[in-house]
């Protein structure tokens, strides 16, 4: 009888423990995230973990400026649940159109399911006038900001905030991953800033302003543009141009990006007898396989090409 009554007992309170369990433990989450560039899809990766499904609309070969809204990304964003962006109007070409034929509130602007990285942060080279006859200008600033990495600790904050936000039961776990996160990319960003010293004060040629977070982190100098206007293909003649001013201003390299064809920066390459250097834009792109592996891999070539 005591040993029925005992194996009675114990069951019943194995019952109680397993019911008190799933009430405690929060649900798991599925939030479904439409990143606009892999390095906000890799970020929000890092901040949700396994607790999102994340797609990203973009690849490291693509322009952000111009992508066709085709039919599998009007779908992912009829899905989401949260829209991270750059914001700053990079998106501008495209995302309107995509999330007009999504038909999905949810990540329209104001909502808590859209979500833009340049509105957290303060931006570079915000015009004083607007002109469009200037090329691809962006009335709130230059909207490359993931290209110095200190810049993503408050991003990284912020969208910690929102998933929070969207998925209240997991707050706590969307924070630890954020502090967790917010640790080890201070150490990161000191042993990069120690490592690229060599490279403060070094001028260089750049074959549009997408550079200019990674140039002003890292204490560069930016000569000249390929670009006779931002977004404006370079001509021979203005080639011919930027190399006439070099001879009296030289420069160390000429830099353009992984998705960006090599002519232009090859031609001057040449003939100022100066190296081209491919840099990975964003994650996804030659030898960045990740968050930590573009910045490694940016100061790696640009160390390269400083050497004598």
């Amino acid at each position: 009888m005591w040993k029925k009554w005992s194996i009675d007992r114990l069951a019943a309170l194995m019952w109680v423990v397993a019911a008190l369990g799933m009430t405690a433990s929060p649900a798991q989450a599925d939030i479904r995230v439409l990143a606009c560039e892999p390095e906000w899809g890799a970020l929000a990766r890092e901040i949700a973990g396994d607790l999102a499904t994340v797609t990203v609309a973009t690849t490291a070969h693509q322009d952000p400026h111009r992508v066709e809204a085709r039919p599998s990304l009007i779908a992912a964003a009829r899905q989401a649940d949260l829209l991270v962006c750059t914001g700053a109007e990079l998106e501008i070409g495209w995302l309107p159109l995509l999330q007009r034929e999504s038909g999905n509130p949810r990540i329209r602007p104001g909502q808590a399911g859209h979500f833009e990285a340049a509105a957290q942060v303060g931006l570079l080279e915000v015009p004083v006038t607007l002109d469009r006859s200037q090329g691809d200008i962006h009335a709130a600033g230059n909207p490359h900001l993931h290209l110095d990495p200190r810049r993503l600790l408050p991003v990284a904050a912020a969208l910690a905030g929102r998933f929070a936000g969207l998925d209240p039961a997991n707050a706590g776990r969307y924070r630890d991953n954020e502090r967790r996160f917010a640790r080890d990319w201070e150490a990161r960003i000191a042993d990069w800033e120690q490592r690229a010293a060599p490279l403060r004060g070094m001028p260089v040629a750049v074959h549009h302003r997408h550079w200019a977070y990674l140039i002003d982190w890292l204490g560069m100098e930016d000569v000249v543009d390929l670009e006779p206007k931002p977004g404006i293909d370079p001509s021979a003649a203005h080639l011919a141009q930027v190399l006439d001013r070099l001879k009296h201003r030289p420069v160390r390299a000429v830099l353009y990006a992984s998705h960006q064809s090599a002519r232009p920066a090859r031609w001057i390459s040449q003939r100022a007898d100066i190296p081209a250097i491919e840099l990975p834009f964003t994650v996804g792109g030659p030898r960045a396989d990740s968050l930590p592996m573009l910045y490694d891999t940016l100061i790696e070539r640009l160390l390269a090409a400083s050497r004598p």
